[in-house]
């Protein structure tokens, strides 16, 4: 649960972390087709991140489409099944999460690997 001190509070007035978390809520609680997350934790603390994660699970749980962006590479092997990195623009890797793990994917960000899409 997201720790909102007065729920009578303006979205306004909450903090940048809470704010965050009342918009990812929502989009769990109304999403039916896609839902794309661009660094969803970024600006959150160690709790509120969990709880996000939790969030983003349960949307899987249901089947609920979902691209993830992120560069947190441990959360992004806790929650995805596919991992497709871009290197300048390009799709260098295509990857399912039990095929590689973070060094292979570190050498697709850095170019020490090249093309592998799928």
């Amino acid at each position: 649960a997201v720790k909102i001190p007065n729920v009578d509070n303006p979205i306004r007035n909450m903090s940048g972390g809470q704010r965050q978390c009342v918009s990812i809520a929502r989009t769990a609680a109304f999403a039916s087709k896609l839902v794309i997350m661009d660094e969803p934790t970024a600006a959150l603390g160690v709790q509120e991140t969990a709880q996000v994660e939790n969030i983003i699970r349960g949307l899987k749980d249901r089947g609920i489409p979902m691209i993830l962006i992120s560069h947190n590479l441990r959360q992004v092997f806790d929650l995805v099944d596919r991992i497709v990195v871009f290197r300048r623009g390009r799709i260098v890797a295509s990857l399912r999460k039990d095929e590689t793990d973070g060094n292979d994917i570190v050498s697709y960000i850095t170019g020490v690997k090249g093309t592998e899409a799928a």
